[in-house]
């Protein structure tokens, strides 16, 4: 298969891997694991946006590693391939790597994500909402900054550490164009199981072997997962699958490789008047209720923060923005992402589609979108999960505001108690009605076990008809 192979060593610490001559990606220079000092050491010789999971806890470990290349630039015409416009453009970012210590524990999948940096900070979103998902499988996680945006935010915060990378060709390159090249050599830094070791060489997982490559980007990362899964993979397949969720266009879904979409409310506001169907390659699930960001990813977007200024994570809680109406929603996107994810691992192994879900409900699509609501302004179709459904406040993935993002954190506004006692006269029945949902779900493949327990734990432990 490969048409040459070339090893550059340098004090054992770099190796450029095997290459097939007639690729569109260009390969990747590895250094590392760069050695690193604890989280909130003055030095801030340490990894920009380490994980806040434990995981120590898990047996896994996180490395971080310098990667180096050129890159191609390539035109992006509407659902088409594109063609490279040009080569030869130096970088150089991180990428970091969470993966299982015992080998036995791996489960053959290795994540890779696209690190979001809306408002400067890298964000691996993914794994803040699934991490401990995860790990639960034993899968390997690999997130790749791929763009200028983020480098600039950790030069800012460590310009020793991090003064080497620069994605821009030195400035020459604008608007990220070469992110696409980098996120894809990152990706064939992973040894897939069917591919020769070299007897030398800079392993970023440490001998395991990758039987599914699956990436995966939030919101404007998946805006840019979008582009590269229309234009640039096909000129050299390396993904198996894709997990887009927050963003992105519609996909071209005649590839043969397995496109998932997850969407919040949010998220649906732009798109459900355009809405692309299911397909033997593509599956579109929209989540009924909740938000862009919501209070789950806040939460660990702060524990985050807090434990690279080496302050106490526990009992972190979300900012407090001023919007229009009281955000984030407490639907819990990540029980459908966790459950999306263990379908799309199946789906590439044994093309076997995930379930097809109901789309959210449109009052009317021109001029603008608008959803079906019930009485209480919760938004009808969709995945129904129990905290929509069994409903003890309104919801939304609608926000309005003076603040830059109130549009992403939608709403949560609490019932007052009068709308509680009417709607659940006794605990029993509210228990009841949500074990309904939650079992409902469990059938259809919406959500997981564990998620499925949890949910029927805290209503058991609630007030609610009391």
């Amino acid at each position: 298969m490969y048409k040459k192979v070339v090893y550059l060593l340098f004090a054992s610490a770099v190796w450029t891997v095997s290459f097939n001559a007639s690729a569109a990606v260009p390969d990747a220079t590895v250094t590392g694991p760069i050695a690193a000092d604890p989280q909130g050491h003055p030095s801030r010789n340490s990894i920009y946006s380490s994980s806040a999971i434990n995981l120590e806890a898990q047996a896994y470990i996180e490395e971080e590693y310098f990667i180096e290349g050129t890159a191609n630039r390539y035109t992006t015409p509407e659902m088409e391939t594109g063609e490279i416009i040009d080569s030869g453009h130096p970088y150089r970012t991180r990428i970091i790597v969470r993966r299982p210590t015992d080998h036995s524990r791996f489960s053959g999948i290795v994540i890779v994500e696209w690190i979001n940096v809306t408002g400067g900070p890298d964000k691996d979103i993914d794994w803040w909402l699934s991490g401990e998902h995860f790990m639960r499988r034993g899968h390997a996680y690999v997130v790749v900054s791929a763009q200028q945006m983020g480098i600039d935010t950790m030069r800012q915060w460590s310009p020793v550490r991090y003064a080497s990378l620069d994605t821009t060709d030195d400035g020459n390159i604008k608007d990220d164009e070469l992110s696409y090249d980098i996120f894809a050599a990152a990706a064939k830094t992973i040894q897939r199981s069917n591919e020769q070791s070299p007897a030398v060489a800079i392993d970023i997982l440490d001998g395991l072997r990758a039987e599914q490559l699956i990436a995966t980007g939030h919101s404007q990362s998946a805006s840019r997962l979008a582009t590269y899964i229309n234009h640039i993979h096909p000129l050299e397949p390396i993904f198996d699958g894709f997990m887009v969720h927050g963003g992105g266009f519609r996909l071209r879904d005649e590839q043969p490789v397995k496109l998932f979409k997850i969407m919040s409310e949010t998220d649906m506001q732009r798109r459900a008047a355009d809405p692309q169907p299911d397909t033997d390659n593509f599956r579109q699930w929209e989540v009924a209720g909740s938000s862009h960001v919501d209070v789950d990813f806040e939460v660990e977007f702060t524990k985050v923060r807090l434990q690279r200024e080496g302050l106490p994570i526990e009992g972190a809680a979300p900012r407090q923005h001023e919007c229009e109406l009281p955000t984030l929603s407490r639907v819990p996107f990540r029980n459908v992402l966790n459950a999306a994810y263990d379908h799309l691992v199946t789906w590439i192994a044994e093309d076997l589609p995930p379930p097809v879900a109901p789309r959210l409900k449109l009052r009317k699509a021109i001029p603008t979108v608008e959803f079906e609501r019930d009485k209480y302004g919760n938004v009808q179709g969709g995945i129904r999960l129990a905290e929509h459904v069994v409903a003890t406040a309104r919801n939304t993935g609608m926000n309005t505001g003076n603040t830059l993002f109130c549009f992403l954190y939608g709403s949560h506004e609490p019932f007052d108690q009068d709308t509680l006692d009417a709607l659940y006269p006794s605990h029993a029945q509210y228990l009841q009605a949500v074990t309904d949902v939650v079992k409902a779900n469990l059938e259809a493949g919406y959500i997981l076990p564990r998620a499925a327990e949890r949910t029927i734990r805290k209503a058991e432990a609630s007030s609610i008809g009391k």
